[in-house]
């Protein structure tokens, strides 16, 4: 298989080092952090070094194998080195399903080869987790083709956080969308949130469109309610971090409130995720886990004080875009449009392997 290329890679693996591109630099500082042990990458996704749902579930799985490359033992015991250590990657960051998703995809390689050999287990494992990765490119590929048909000359398409390169493998998930229209030569303009409170939308995703020569402006977080009364925008792009099977969807705090303006505004909202962000497990959005970030993060930005020390803050990381808000999900299998409980059924099949 053929793998795309993409504007940028923010992940990289290479001689038993995973090195990712520090988010929480940019955009003042392109600084790469280099990750060596399952702690590190740990950290890396915990306090948001890599962020975004894909980007986690890769990591994660590189995380995965360098918790397990050093391991010296029996089969059994390396069983249950596996279980620990999934156990622990699982537990830096609670919402986005892809994490969890690249953690089972490769336990289920393993239990599943009838290999015994911990030497070519160990190599089951890496070669999994680079297979999750180059997936994802292709995944996101076809999700800006998809997604790219949906829009024409002229348009100007608002979009919320960053569902971009550094939050996949390179190509993005919503920005997929964009590149892809570039790529057609298509004329089109792009309104990006700031997105509080860590600003994903100024720091992240106008770097991105910036270095891609996307034409882009940067609005506050309260100013898409006027500029869609006003006619200035004629749809919204969203990523997600997981997918309830009702179509119900988590994605960054914010996102909720974009997706009711839409409506009310007679705007199409779309979601642009892969496969692999969709849970199984979760009927609708009640069954997804909700994080909360420090409270720090709204108090202060880049350690400055804005707000009185000791006030109280409630930060939760996502909220719930309930299904009738969304006018269609873009995944690598074409826009899933309503009733969700029809065409949903393509994720199932993909994710169950049909």
């Amino acid at each position: 298989m053929k793998i795309p290329k993409v504007p940028f890679s923010p992940i990289r693996f290479s001689d038993g080092t995973l090195f990712l591109l520090d988010q929480r630099k940019l955009p003042s500082r392109e600084l790469w952090l280099a990750c060596r042990t399952s702690l590190s990458v740990w950290k890396a996704i915990r306090h948001m070094a890599v962020r975004g749902a894909p980007a986690i579930g890769i990591a994660a799985g590189y995380g995965f194998y360098l918790g397990v490359k050093d391991f010296n033992g029996g089969y059994r015991a390396f069983m249950k080195a596996l279980d620990k250590q999934s156990r622990y990657l699982d537990s830096a960051r609670p919402t986005a399903r892809n994490l969890a998703y690249a953690l089972e995809r490769i336990l289920n390689r393993v239990s599943g080869s009838g290999e015994r050999d911990i030497k070519k287990l160990k190599n089951e494992v890496l070669e999994e987790a680079k297979k999750i990765h180059t997936d994802d490119i292709v995944l996101c590929r076809k999700i800006g083709e998809y997604g790219s048909a949906l829009f024409g000359k002229g348009d100007t398409i608002l979009t919320h956080c960053n569902a971009g390169g550094l939050a996949t493998s390179g190509y993005g998930t919503a920005l997929a969308v964009f590149y892809t229209l570039k790529e057609k030569k298509i004329p089109f303009s792009v309104f990006v949130d700031e997105t509080r409170p860590l600003l994903q939308g100024a720091r992240l995703t106008a770097w991105e469109l910036t270095k891609s020569g996307i034409p882009a402006t940067l609005i506050c977080d309260n100013m898409a309610a006027s500029l869609m009364r006003d006619g200035k925008i004629q749809g919204v792009v969203v990523g997600a971090d997981r997918i309830a099977m009702n179509g119900d969807t988590a994605n960054k705090i914010g996102t909720y409130g974009v997706a009711v303006l839409a409506k009310v505004h007679k705007i199409p909202f779309y979601i642009a995720a892969p496969s692999t962000t969709f849970d199984l497990k979760a009927k609708t959005g009640k069954d997804i886990p909700i994080e909360e970030r420090p409270h720090a993060e709204v108090r202060e930005i880049h350690g400055k004080q804005l707000a009185p020390k000791g006030m109280k803050v409630f930060n939760p990381s996502f909220d719930v875009t309930p299904h009738r808000y969304i006018s269609g999900i873009i995944t690598e299998a074409g826009v899933l449009k309503p009733p969700f409980s029809f065409s949903l059924k393509k994720i199932k099949e993909i994710l169950s392997g049909k």
